[in-house]
């Protein structure tokens, strides 16, 4: 049998890469998905993929900043299939290159508001809604960056460093709720956003793939490592920020 027969997943930012990745392998498993993301093509896109490999999938529009947003796709997802049972709080965004003193305030506001303040909107959403089923397990997507400093990247390594904390802080107020709560912290992955970074910055790329492996990692690795954090393979594991990064920050 499937490890999440009859359970009920919810992934943000799940349009492409790591969050599409890891929609697929929580329906390979069993579950069925709540697919969310600012833009509804690419959700309704992933969930299509879902419902043709035979899996159920319902695709919601969601900016993660917004509290109404996140208590409606969390309510939505109750409403729609009667529980919620794990989360993968993994929309973000990148924000531009440049240094801390070249950054303007909008930026800065705008890479925490997503970044951070989203995972916190979804997480006070997410454990309310677990609570009633009796628990349930959340991983949020941090960084390498969030384990160590990134030049360049000032507003997202503060982010992402705060995600670590709040992963951590999360997984011991609602230990006693049965819900666990943990982080991945992929390194430079093979994904639109590393694109996108690559494009405006070329010459990034050999430090990109300045690893002790020498690449860029795979959604599919990152969405792994959630599968088997909310799996009960991880039953005695939370308030853990997992680092996926071809050993980037053992350096």
């Amino acid at each position: 049998m499937p490890l999440f027969h009859a359970k009920v997943a919810l992934v943000t930012g799940a349009a492409s890469g790591i969050g599409r990745a890891a929609a697929l392998a929580f329906s390979r498993e069993g579950a069925a998905v709540v697919v969310s993301d600012l833009h509804l093509t690419g959700a309704e896109a992933t969930a299509a993929m879902i419902v043709e490999s035979g899996g159920e999938a319902l695709a919601a529009a969601c900016d993660v900043a917004r509290r109404a947003d996140v208590e409606n796709l969390v309510a939505q997802t109750v409403h729609t299939f009667g529980r919620l049972d794990f989360a993968f709080n993994n929309a973000g965004i990148g924000g531009a290159l440049g240094m801390l003193h070249q950054k303007t305030e909008a930026e800065w506001d705008d890479v925490l508001a997503v970044n951070l303040k989203g995972v916190w909107l979804c997480l006070r959403s997410e454990v309310q809604a677990m609570q009633a089923s009796g628990g349930g397990a959340i991983v949020n997507m941090a960084s390498a960056a969030g384990l160590v400093g990134f030049r360049g990247a000032s507003a997202y390594s503060a982010s992402k460093h705060g995600v670590i904390g709040l992963t951590k802080t999360a997984a011991l107020e609602y230990a006693r709720s049965k819900i666990r709560v943990n982080a991945v912290c992929p390194g430079f992955t093979d994904t639109p956003m590393v694109a996108s970074m690559l494009e405006a910055a070329p010459e990034l790329a050999d430090s990109v793939r300045g690893n002790p492996l020498r690449r860029l990692g795979t959604p599919e690795e990152t969405a792994e490592a959630v599968i088997w954090l909310c799996s009960d393979k991880a039953s005695f594991i939370t308030g853990q920020a997992l680092a996926i990064d071809g050993g980037l920050t053992a350096m």
